[in-house]
């Protein structure tokens, strides 16, 4: 279970922070009231996967029960519940800025006489939730692209990364045209077709036989060698960016043999690397 809290002031990018986290994989909660606050920890303890990556952002919106936020943490700690803390912070010229461009009120607008006297008292009930968190930032002069590199380097690395990665191979024939939603297409026409051979015509890439003829004269396992090599490169880095769903089409002609025996093998592969994979054979029924 992996269980953030956001918090911090009015105006630094709390939104902000929830949408990319919930772009990562986390199952996201905006302003639950605090005392229910150990029920929603609960979802991610009793093991549900829905629940496996949490958020929760709260902060003074939630009145005179912010008050009771400190202690129902320390609740957290004798459950036994791991969370961490994010504050998103900003220098105030800088929240009185978005707030003027927004035209929006601040949340103790009603109980302070300017936009200025809010924020101070903003910073004062805060002050306790920004000494706890262990992760603090600053968005006085970062960009929103700045901001979700930060996030993905916080909290989004190693397997984890790769698990929240959802990678779609899928075989399909040029003659019926290209997946239109492919990010990467690879035509595997040069490859040996077994179209050609009377016995293996009707049978498939998933058969033994028309993937031993495939491979036998090892360009298909080169071919296959080097792609292997070429994902295993940009996987990651398509993690590192932010990427969450990649479509990987694999082609040849009619999408029956060489194109299902290569993709195949490749969701086998990039499933092995860590990363959820679907495989799908998009033309195999069609003649």
């Amino acid at each position: 279970m992996e269980f953030v809290i956001i918090s911090g002031m009015s105006g630094a990018g709390k939104s902000q922070a929830a949408s990319f986290m919930e772009d990562m994989g986390f199952f996201c909660v905006d302003n639950l009231p605090v005392p229910l606050i150990p029920k929603f920890a609960e979802l991610g303890m009793d093991g549900a996967s829905e629940y496996k990556r949490m958020v929760l952002v709260t902060d003074v919106r939630a009145g005179a029960a912010f008050d009771s936020l400190l202690p129902v943490l320390d609740e957290l700690g004798e459950m036994q519940c791991p969370y961490r803390i994010l504050f998103m912070d900003a220098a105030d010229d800088t929240i009185i800025k978005r707030y003027k461009e927004s035209r929006r009120s601040h949340p103790l607008s009603d109980e302070n006489n300017s936009l200025e006297q809010a924020i101070a008292a903003e910073r004062r009930m805060l002050l306790g939730m920004r000494r706890r968190a262990e992760h603090v930032i600053d968005t006085t002069d970062l960009p929103t692209a700045k901001l979700k590199d930060e996030l993905h380097r916080i909290f989004q690395s190693g397997r984890a990364a790769a698990e929240n990665m959802k990678v779609n191979v899928t075989s399909f024939g040029f003659k019926h045209g290209l997946p239109r939603a492919a990010d990467l297409v690879f035509d595997v026409r040069f490859l040996p077709n077994p179209y050609y051979v009377q016995e293996l015509r009707h049978l498939t890439g998933l058969d033994k036989g028309v993937r031993d003829y495939v491979y036998e004269d090892g360009q298909a396992q080169q071919f296959l060698k080097r792609l292997q090599d070429l994902l295993e490169y940009l996987l990651p880095r398509y993690v590192e960016e932010g990427k969450t769903a990649l479509f990987i089409a694999v082609g040849c002609t009619g999408g029956h043999h060489r194109s299902v025996a290569i993709a195949r093998d490749l969701a086998l592969f990039i499933e092995q690397l860590g990363y959820a994979v679907t495989e799908d054979h998009r033309d195999l029924s069609r003649k």
